[in-house]
């Protein structure tokens, strides 16, 4: 006839772990990891520490576009905001963009922290 007969051809090699075909995903992952993982979480560190440290008089930007002034610090998530005269607003820290201004520590915190400087 015309067709041929196929005979199967056996394995080279035991199949083995082939690194070089998983090197190109290993790279991709820290490229991945140093252009987007890592500068965005020393972003959120940053901001962390930016709500945990804000206190009464601070000026501040929310999120949203709302400027205000800190009125009072109601608890470790919430704030109490006035954003004019007389008109008080209730917020989440975590909402916090920015601080525009900080305030100065009041005269027995101001001598607290002179004279731990000293020392």
């Amino acid at each position: 006839m015309l067709i041929s007969p196929a005979y199967a051809q056996t394995a080279a090699g035991g199949g083995g772990f082939d690194l070089m075909a998983f090197l190109p995903l290993i790279l991709i992952f820290v490229v991945f990891y140093f252009l987007l993982i890592r500068p965005q979480q020393k972003k959120m560190k940053q901001h962390r520490e930016m709500v945990g440290a804000l206190k009464r008089g601070d000026r501040v930007v929310f999120a949203g576009g709302l400027i205000g002034t800190i009125a009072k610090v109601t608890s470790d998530t919430e704030l109490v905001i006035e954003v004019a005269e007389g008109v008080r607003v209730k917020a989440q820290r975590m909402t916090v963009a920015e601080v525009l201004a900080k305030t100065e520590p009041r005269g027995d915190d101001a001598e607290d922290s002179r004279a731990e400087s000293k020392a």
